[in-house]
C-alpha cells in the first residue's frame, strides 16, 4: 500500500547503498497501485530510476499469470516485459505457483533475448513431493532453459536453517548457477537460514531495512550486515547510511498503521499449515465478510487437507487463494465441496498447470466428472490477445503501456 511519493525522497540514499538489486516492483504491487493508490505502476518504475540510476531493479513475474490471476497470452506476456525492461527493471525474477517449468518458459525467453537477467525461482514448500532432489532438479531443468541463476523463493518462511544450507550446497555443486535465497520472518526462522545458506555458499539473499522487517516480511538488513562484518562474506554496507534509512522508514510506517496485519510475533503455525503470511490476512478477510470469523481455526486445519487434494501446490499467487477459498466454502457451508468454485475447477483441469502430485480421484470426480484434463501447457491454448485488448479499450489508451 505505500505510496510512490513515500518511497522517492529517500530514494537517493537507498542508491548509494550498493544493493546487488532492490525489488521494488511486480507480484501484488502493479494490482494494489491501481486498486487502492489511483497511480499508474508504469510510472513508479520511471520516477524512482530517475533517482536511483546505479542500482538494478528487480521485478517478480508470475510467469504466464504476469502480475495476475490467470495465464495470459504469450503476445501479452511478451509486451509487458519489452515495457517493463524499456522502464528500468534489469532482474525479473520468474516464477510458476506450481514449479511447471513449461509455464516459465516463453518469460524466461524474452527476458533474455531483451537482455535482462533471468532469475529463475523455484517455490520452496513442504509435502510428500518434495525434498532437497525434488528442488535440484527442478532448478536444473531452469538452468537448462537459460537462467542466469537461481532464486529459492521460500514464500511461507518454511524453510529449516539446515535445509536451506543442504539445498545451497546442492545448487552450486550440481547446478553451478548463482543461487539467491529469499524468505520471510512468519515462523522466526529466517535470519537463521540465511546465515546457514551463506555458510554454504549462497550469493545472495533477501532482506528489508529494519523498520519494514520481520514478521511477513524479511530479516533485517542491518543484523546481517553486523553479523557478517569482518568475515570472509563481510557484505561492506554502510550501517550507519542504512540507519539513516530505517530512521526514514519507520516514520513513513506510521502512515499505513491502519494496514498492519496485527501479527505481534512469530506465527508457528505456519509450520502446522503451510499458509503463508499474506494467505492469514485473506482469509481473516474472507471470514470477516461472511460473518464467520469464529470459524478461523476450522479452516485453517481445512487448508493442508485440500492442499492435499489438490495435489500439493505450493500456497504461493494464485494457488493460495484457490486452496484458501476453497477451504473457506468446506468450513462455513458444512459440507466439504459442496460448491466448487470455477477457478478450482479450472485448476483441476490443467489449465494452470501440471499439479505436483495426483488429485484426489473423488474431488476430481465431484469437480469435472469424468473429463479428462489438459496435457500440454496452458497457454498454447490461449489466442493471441493483444489485438483484442486494443479493440476493447478504445480511445482510452494512450500507449501500449495503458
Amino acid at each position: 500500500r505505500m505510496r510512490t511519493d513515500d518511497m522517492l525522497p529517500i530514494a537517493e540514499k537507498l542508491d548509494q547503498v550498493g544493493y546487488w538489486a532492490v525489488e521494488m516492483w511486480g507480484g501484488a504491487t502493479f494490482d494494489s497501485a491501481m486498486r487502492f493508490l489511483d497511480e499508474n505502476p508504469w510510472d513508479r518504475i520511471r520516477r524512482l530510476k530517475e533517482r536511483m540510476p546505479n542500482t538494478p531493479f528487480l521485478m517478480l513475474l508470475r510467469g504466464q499469470n504476469i502480475v495476475g490471476y490467470h495465464h495470459y497470452p504469450d503476445d501479452v506476456l511478451e509486451r509487458f516485459i519489452v515495457h517493463a525492461h524499456a522502464d528500468g527493471i534489469d532482474v525479473f525474477r520468474i516464477f510458476d505457483a506450481l514449479n511447471d517449468v513449461r509455464n516459465m518458459r516463453k518469460a524466461m525467453e524474452v527476458v533474455k533475448r531483451e537482455g535482462a537477467h533471468v532469475q529463475a525461482s523455484i517455490c520452496y514448500t513442504i509435502g510428500p513431493p518434495y525434498d532437497v532432489d525434488y528442488f535440484v532438479r527442478t532448478a536444473s531443468q531452469l538452468a537448462d532453459m537459460g537462467a542466469d541463476s537461481i532464486c529459492i523463493k521460500d514464500m511461507a518462511g518454511l524453510i529449516t536453517p539446515y535445509i536451506a544450507y543442504e539445498l545451497v550446497v546442492r545448487l552450486k555443486a550440481d547446478v553451478g548457477l548463482p543461487v539467491h535465497l529469499h524468505s520471510h520472518s512468519t515462523s522466526g526462522m529466517a535470519t537463521a537460514a540465511l546465515l546457514k545458506a551463506i555458510e554454504a555458499g549462497v550469493d545472495i539473499v533477501d532482506t528489508a531495512i529494519s523498520a519494514l522487517s520481520g514478521m511477513t516480511s524479511h530479516p533485517p538488513t542491518e543484523s546481517i550486515v553486523a553479523m557478517l562484518a569482518g568475515t570472509e562474506r563481510d557484505t561492506g554496507l554502510d550501517l550507519n547510511l542504512l540507519a539513516e534509512i530505517a530512521a526514514y522508514f519507520a516514520e513513513v510506517r506510521k502512515k499505513y498503521a491502519r494496514f498492519e496485519s496485527g501479527m505481534k510475533a512469530a506465527d508457528v503455525r505456519v509450520l502446522q499449515y503451510q499458509i503463508p503470511g499474506g494467505m492469514l490476512s485473506n482469509l481473516v478477510s474472507q471470514l470477516r465478510g461472511q460473518q464467520a470469523e469464529d470459524k478461523y481455526e476450522e479452516v485453517l486445519a481445512e487448508v493442508p487437507r485440500v492442499r492435499a487434494e489438490l495435489g500439493y501446490p505450493p500456497l504461493v499467487t494464485p494457488s493460495s487463494q484457490l486452496v484458501g477459498t476453497q477451504a473457506t466454502l468446506n468450513v462455513v457451508l458444512g459440507e466439504r465441496y459442496k460448491i466448487i468454485p470455477e477457478e478450482v475447477r479450472q485448476y483441476i483441469r490443467g489449465y494452470y498447470g501440471r499439479p505436483p502430485a495426483p488429485i484426489d480421484p473423488e474431488v476430481k470426480r465431484r469437480a469435472i466428472g469424468d473429463e479428462e484434463p489438459i496435457d500440454c501447457r496452458p497457454a498454447d491454448l490461449i489466442p493471441p490477445g493483444m489485438p483484442k485488448a486494443w479493440e476493447e479499450i478504445g480511445d482510452l489508451a494512450q500507449d501500449e503501456e495503458d
